[in-house]
């Protein structure tokens, strides 16, 4: 990689083109639109160029621009409005152009949020899916393994073994299923029993097989940003965190991941990426990541925003229990949704397809609002 290199990020958000004179630029084929970004040149973990511009103006701010990261801005430049295909998942397509909305399902006994409640309980478990999925959710994403700090190790058989029968459950229902999971043999088992998505919190870290086994199958992979080892106990992948600039490393590590996953045969249209909020970051972190979120777009994949009753919601309140956070999670769900995010992982699903479906609603109007004056 060059010893310089270039960002940029989309600053200011309009809710339509035509309200600034079509200088804007659509991110990742959803229904935002950025009016002023910042390219950034940074050298040795340093500012040394920084403009602000309009898409009218990207050119003569490339032409200030060292030659060594001009074919990497004008990469990230078409990056940003790159629009991506619909994810077909079994007999369901999931259209990436409006955000959609992921179900949470834990089968753990120690999740962060509802350790337990789901835990040994298949008919109460199979009864939530179903619930979210009447209430508007595109996937359910399975997961049989807590990463909360401090979390125990789980076993591969057990984790298999919590894992695939709300899968198979799930898939009766006719189900769009990711499987949140860091071991290749999950994956497998989760995939045979009807599951369409990889999504690993280690970004196919975890064992060396994943990738290959990643790259052999066809089904989306979904690779997030956690700094730290993913040894047998995930809480570990919080550790390790020493940021310059929490985007821009966010950025750069998810590139590395990213290309990594390419270099071993995976598709690059089948990659989906999310920043890791909450993952080994501080509050301070979180909240400097979540105001960057549209700079992610530049990196040319779908991309998925988890945040929902996260601790950072509690720290910003009266520390209320994961439970007691929805209107938290609302509001950074929204703030995912105006930055362009073509999902959203969430716990309390009904709750946040109402808010997505209002924020639609008004977008739309906006989009086929002309504006102006009577003659």
């Amino acid at each position: 990689m060059s010893a310089d290199r270039i960002y940029i990020q989309p600053l200011t958000l309009v809710s339509a083109p035509q309200g600034v004179e079509g200088d804007a630029l659509r991110l990742g084929g959803s229904m935002a639109y950025a009016r002023e970004f910042a390219v950034t040149l940074v050298r040795e973990d340093v500012i040394v160029q920084r403009d602000v511009i309009t898409p009218a103006e990207i050119e003569d701010a490339f032409r200030r621009l060292p030659d060594a990261v001009q074919a990497e801005a004008e990469l990230q430049w078409s990056n940003l409005s790159r629009v991506h295909a619909p994810m077909q998942l079994g007999e369901r397509t999931i259209r990436l152009d409006q955000p959609q909305v992921m179900g949470i399902l834990n089968v753990t006994p120690d999740s962060f949020s509802d350790g337990g409640e789901f835990m040994d309980k298949p008919d109460v478990a199979a009864e939530h899916a179903s619930a979210m999925l009447e209430a508007g959710a595109a996937i359910i994403d399975i997961g049989g393994e807590s990463t909360r700090p401090g979390a125990a190790a789980v076993w591969e058989g057990d984790e298999i073994k919590r894992v695939v029968p709300m899968v198979e459950r799930c898939s009766a229902m006719g189900a769009a299923i990711s499987v949140d999971t860091r071991r290749p043999g999950v994956m497998e088992a989760a995939l045979e029993a009807g599951a369409h998505v990889l999504n690993d919190v280690s970004a196919l870290r975890h064992d060396p097989r994943s990738l290959d086994y990643a790259a052999s199958v066809d089904a989306p992979v979904i690779l997030m940003h956690a700094p730290g080892p993913s040894t047998e106990n995930a809480a570990e992948l919080h550790d390790g965190a020493d940021y310059a600039n929490v985007a821009f490393d966010v950025f750069d590590w998810l590139r590395e991941r990213r290309d990594a996953a390419v270099e071993a045969g995976i598709a690059a249209e089948r990659i989906v990426l999310d920043p890791g909020v909450g993952f080994g970051k501080s509050l301070a972190d979180n909240l400097a990541l979540i105001n960057a979120l549209p700079l992610f777009h530049a990196l040319g994949h779908p991309l998925l925003l988890g945040a929902s009753r996260k601790r950072m919601i509690g720290a910003l309140g009266r520390e209320e229990p994961a439970h007691e956070r929805l209107g938290g999670s609302i509001a950074l769900a929204m703030k995912g949704t105006d930055a362009g995010y073509h999902l959203l992982r969430v716990h309390d699903v009904a709750a946040t397809v109402q808010a997505r479906n209002v924020w639609r609603g008004l977008r739309d109007a906006a989009l086929t609002d002309f504006g102006g004056l009577p003659d």
